[in-house]
């Protein structure tokens, strides 16, 4: 086992990174072990990245069952938290969002029933879809490497989200994006209703053009994310 000023100073490279219970007592689950061994076809003492999801990793040697390979470490949570809110559409493009804003850095994710939203989740169907969009979340964030795990939440109502504190709502004649609205509300393909409109805390634009619902998502999601980490300025 490589000394600590051997090991890479945080997860990332090509070393793997999984999500274990507790960073402390080392368990890997079947399928994660399955897909290091098979997949990523490790070998004993390959070095692989550790994290609970709540901001504590460390690296482990491989093998048949983990070694601490380094001391634990904890991550502070990102500040402000950012969440983006998104209004249901249709096919596998609410993977595809949930999908990149986890790879941003998005902290908190939404889906939310819009009036003109088209794809309503019948109750039988809600909870194995969440589980879907939980599992696309978790393998979003171990590709990025992420050491805290963005939280997706049931599916809202217009109502709810536009009551969360710094909420915005996404629109052709809003303002800049800002870290004092952390909060991003996104429509539906159809846009807002008139009544939506007109209930909605504040309204941020995203640009000149009219952009897909979950083009627009992503967008926002990348300059609040941006912002956050001072890769751009505020406007």
């Amino acid at each position: 086992m490589g000394t600590a000023d051997e090991l890479p100073g945080r997860p990332g490279g090509t070393a793997p990174h999984v999500v274990v219970g507790d960073v402390a007592a080392l368990e890997l689950g079947g399928a994660d072990r399955h897909h290091l061994e098979r997949v990523r076809r490790l070998r004993t003492g390959d070095l692989v990245s550790v994290t609970d999801g709540a901001g504590r990793w460390r690296w482990c040697r491989f093998g048949e069952e983990l070694e601490p390979a380094g001391e634990v470490q904890v991550d502070p949570a990102p500040a402000p938290p950012i969440t983006v809110a998104f209004a249901l559409v249709k096919g596998e493009r609410p993977e595809l969002v949930v999908q990149k804003l986890t790879e941003l850095g998005v902290d908190r994710i939404v889906p939310f029933l819009a009036e003109r939203s088209v794809v309503r989740w019948e109750p039988d169907k809600a909870a194995r879809n969440l589980e879907r969009l939980r599992r696309v979340a978790l393998e979003a964030a171990m590709q990025s490497r992420r050491t805290w795990l963005p939280e997706v939440a049931e599916v809202a109502g217009f109502d709810e989200v536009r009551a969360l504190p710094g909420a915005a709502g996404a629109d052709l004649d809003g303002s800049h994006p800002s870290l004092d609205r952390p909060v991003l509300l996104v429509g539906p393909e159809g846009g807002w209703s008139p009544d939506e409109r007109a209930a909605l805390p504040g309204v941020v634009g995203l640009g000149p053009t009219v952009l897909r619902a979950e083009t627009a998502a992503i967008t926002g999601a990348a300059l609040l994310c941006a912002l956050r980490s001072g890769l751009v300025e505020p406007g």
